[in-house]
């Protein structure tokens, strides 16, 4: 077609070209958007590829083509069309994921833009070096290389409507169309001679390519957005997997902790077992001493000894079954105790108890009394004449203090193995309570046993 048919059609083309150039403008925008939001190499490849057909139909206005020599007229019309499609066969390889799903396509695609950029060179040779533009058989050639990609865009669809991913649907139609348009406007110029007389913008055969290539556009904008909206659901359910998989190694966790501090728990309930277990050997081996010697003393009062120590130890294999029992509890025993001192020892011991009501229910390891009392008969003289005073009373913050006068036995000190005090420290340890304190001066020794409350213990 003669380079002034071009301008000729002006009249009845400029609406629909300012409508096409305005449609085109607003969809290269609005993928610009995706793109800077997305950053996703895709974007700037459909970019390219729009930026490509708004760069050639603006240069085929008339605003342009009354300013464009006839050599670069020539090499614009043919040459730009070739760089979208160069950027066309990058987009559909991004799109399609040609690399990983259709390599043989994706080499087809390599030797055709190699082509393209070979038939470009060539162009300039003909356009600028030589006048073999204006030669009819150059435009033969340029309709056999449109012919060409024409028959490989439908060898493309052919092959990529075969996959079943709906995707690639959206890629098909847009191709197609651009096929379509393409043909229809390859052949009406080949049909309509004479170009002088069209009244109506359909009878521009260019204006079937822009057609082609605004329902193209359209097609590939849906399958974008299609293909971000996969994207995002595959990121959603991504992520909803590692949450669900942090959330089960989460309860994991929490299992093997509740495990451990359960074993924790039975080894603090089987050491605290033992320890009370030392006790009762140690009791009983005293306390058949002293029922020895009463049984020769004085018989009745054995008897009555008999009948305390069997209340006593009662109460001592039932106190192996718990780790905690109140002070009331407490002290209910170490009256019943001390009954078993006195009988043993007279005069030669008092024990004064102070207890305030609101500690009563306060708790503590069982027999933490019987062993400090014991204690105190086991270091210091206790007789008439050296009578040992005990006292048991609480203190303003809530603590039992158990003291007594100190007059120790000769080599006490040398022979202590301080086994009751350890054994009440343990205790204390195991429960996770701070610890008992021991004070020693020249006439008194005391022990500061703290009391639990009710609500951070495990026995309730």
């Amino acid at each position: 077609m003669p380079f002034t048919h071009q301008r000729d059609i002006r009249l009845n083309y400029d609406d629909w070209l300012f409508i096409f150039l305005g449609m085109i403008l607003s969809m290269l925008l609005y993928n610009s958007v995706q793109w800077y939001m997305y950053r996703e190499r895709i974007y700037g490849l459909y970019t390219a590829y729009m930026l490509a057909w708004l760069a050639y139909f603006s240069l085929r206005s008339p605003w342009f083509i009354s300013r464009l020599d006839y050599p670069t007229w020539h090499y614009t019309r043919i040459i730009v069309p070739m760089v979208a499609y160069f950027f066309y066969f990058n987009f559909a390889n991004t799109f399609l994921g040609l690399r990983e799903n259709n390599p043989r396509l994706l080499r087809l695609f390599r030797y055709v833009q190699a082509g393209l950029m070979a038939y470009a060179l060539t162009e300039v040779v003909f356009c600028y070096l030589t006048d073999y533009w204006q030669h009819p058989m150059h435009e033969l050639v340029h309709t056999v290389v449109r012919t060409l990609l024409a028959v490989l865009s439908v060898y493309i669809i052919i092959n990529i409507y075969r996959r079943p991913e709906p995707g690639s649907r959206y890629f098909i139609s847009g191709s197609a169309f651009l096929v379509v348009g393409g043909v229809i406007a390859m052949v009406l110029t080949l049909v309509i001679k004479d170009l002088d007389n069209i009244l109506s913008v359909w009878q521009a055969p260019i204006t079937y390519l822009q057609l082609g290539i605004i329902l193209e556009l359209v097609c590939f904008s849906l399958g974008l957005t299609y293909r971000h909206r996969q994207a995002s659901v595959k990121e959603a359910v991504v992520e909803q997997a590692l949450a669900h998989e942090r959330e089960q190694r989460r309860r994991e966790h929490l299992e093997a902790e509740l495990a451990v501090q359960k074993l924790k728990q039975e080894m603090t309930e089987m050491q605290m077992r033992a320890l009370q277990a030392q006790i009762s050997p140690h009791f009983l081996f005293n306390s058949l001493n002293s029922l020895s010697s009463l049984i020769t003393d004085d018989p009745d009062k054995a008897e009555q000894f008999v009948d305390e120590m069997s209340s006593v130890y009662r109460y001592l294999l039932q106190a192996n079954d718990r780790e905690l029992t109140t002070v009331s509890t407490e002290i209910s025993f170490i009256n019943s105790y001390y009954h078993l001192l006195k009988t043993r020892y007279g005069q030669g011991i008092h024990l004064d108890l102070a207890i305030g009501d609101s500690v009563r229910e306060r708790l503590l390891p069982p027999l933490t009394l019987q062993l400090l009392v014991e204690n105190a008969v086991k270091h210091n003289i206790v007789s008439a004449d050296q009578p040992l005073h005990i006292r048991i009373a609480t203190d303003q913050a809530d603590s039992l203090i158990v003291s007594n006068n100190l007059q120790r036995k000769p080599n006490s000190r040398l022979n202590s193995t301080r086994k009751g005090l350890l054994n009440i420290t343990e205790k204390y340890k195991l429960l996770n309570q701070p610890a008992i304190e021991i004070e020693e001066t020249s006439d008194t020794f005391r022990v500061v046993v703290p009391l639990i409350a009710k609500k951070l213990s495990r026995t309730g």
